[in-house]
């Protein structure tokens, strides 16, 4: 056996989900497993190199996690040749200029989404890369779902025959901040610092409907901001500048349709905070982040419209569960083996920063139908 080590610098793992699935349930968890075999004797060895700008919060990552290389000082980071990826899950709005360093500097990149604040940029990030020969990568944690891997699991074996509708309901109430500690940082509700739920979730429902339905080619949305004032982490108030609801119309590749309400402002009154419905002429399946049931075509009962009488069908006890019939491991993690394979051995990785450009360029369709009150068509990119 032979052990190789990667040295990673991972931007932005103060943050709650650099932190959680990136760092602790994936690069150290890949470590804790004893490295990722390769298949022919070689064994990956991740080493993370923390980055980011505060030093006292990352050296106590560090010696929480038994850790020796931290650094605020990315310049030089990026000129350490030794240095094989750069990864970010910073703030949007940093993550355009650190990237672009990374490439220039020869570095393999793999990175959160959204890639960039705008079209414009994500498509020079990827044609960088391209031009420079890097190896790279998007996050797409979604995909790796295990409600969704049963989904594809579905569509890909012709269950639901005709796909006619898609329809998405994700979110949950963001607690303001004044009473209780809101759940996500107040930056994510600044239209000004790369916050709103249209560009964190618009790429996310991108990647999902290209993956297992097809590609979006057109978008109607309605983006608003349901909670005007909020506080912050420090207990100030401030102007909620940014989207914190968007109710999104996607016509696709084929001709379904899918709809998908997006929002920080709703009360959860569902099995999972984001669920799937999926309908074709000969079955159903709703799917979450874990569960995934369906109703075929052949045991669909036949409701009756009459609101005169209670209704006397539990119409949730009408599905089935789909068993999981394999195991299914961290969504971030899946993902980070499969780019690693990408970068030493070559593996296919086809969620590329082209990939991540189709989200930013949804995002921003989007909010311009919204902003313009109409459909819009979604052209094909490409580098």
């Amino acid at each position: 056996m032979t052990r190789k080590t990667v040295r990673i610098a991972m931007n932005g793992v103060t943050g709650r989900m650099g932190y959680r699935q990136h760092l602790v349930r994936s690069i150290l968890a890949l470590r804790d497993q004893g490295g990722l075999g390769l298949g022919d004797g070689t064994v990956l060895w991740p080493e993370p190199i923390l980055l980011g700008r505060r030093e006292h919060a990352l050296r106590e990552i560090a010696e929480r996690h038994g850790l020796d290389q931290v650094s605020t000082d990315v310049d030089a980071v990026l000129a350490d040749p030794s240095v094989d990826i750069y990864f970010d899950s910073q703030v949007t709005s940093a993550r355009e200029e650190a990237l672009t360093k990374a490439i220039t500097a020869g570095k393999h990149v793999y990175t959160e989404k959204p890639t960039a604040t705008g079209l414009a940029g994500a498509l020079a990030l990827a044609r960088l890369a391209h031009d420079k020969g890097v190896k790279h990568g998007v996050v797409q944690d979604k995909i790796f779902l295990p409600g969704l891997l049963k989904l594809k699991r579905l569509v890909d074996s012709g269950f639901f025959g005709r796909i006619l509708s898609v329809r998405g309901e994700f979110g949950y109430w963001v607690f303001e901040g004044d009473w209780q500690p809101a759940q996500r940082p107040s930056w994510n509700y600044r239209a000004e610092d790369g916050g709103g739920i249209v560009v964190d979730m618009f790429p996310h429902w991108e990647y999902v409907l290209h993956e297992l339905f097809g590609r979006v080619t057109s978008v109607q949305a309605l983006a608003t901001t349901h909670v005007p004032r909020r506080w912050d982490e420090n207990g100030k108030p401030y102007d909620a500048t940014a989207d914190d609801a968007a109710y999104g119309v996607f016509e696709l590749e084929g001709g379904a349709v899918a709809q998908i309400n997006s929002s920080w402002a709703v009360r959860v009154h569902r099995d999972e905070l984001v669920e799937f419905q999926v309908d074709g002429t000969e079955g159903s399946a709703v799917a979450g982040l874990r569960g995934c049931r369906v109703q075929h075509r052949s045991a669909t009962p036949r409701p009756v419209w009459n609101p005169d009488v209670p209704a006397t069908d539990a119409f949730r006890d009408q599905w089935q569960e789909v068993p999981d019939n394999a195991e299914f491991d961290n969504g971030f993690k899946a993902q980070w083996e499969l780019f690693l394979k990408h970068v030493h051995a070559d593996a296919p990785y086809p969620w590329d920063l082209l990939a991540g450009a189709r989200g930013v360029q949804l995002a921003e369709l989007g909010l311009k139908s919204s902003a313009e009150g109409r459909r819009i068509d979604v052209p094909e990119i490409s580098l």
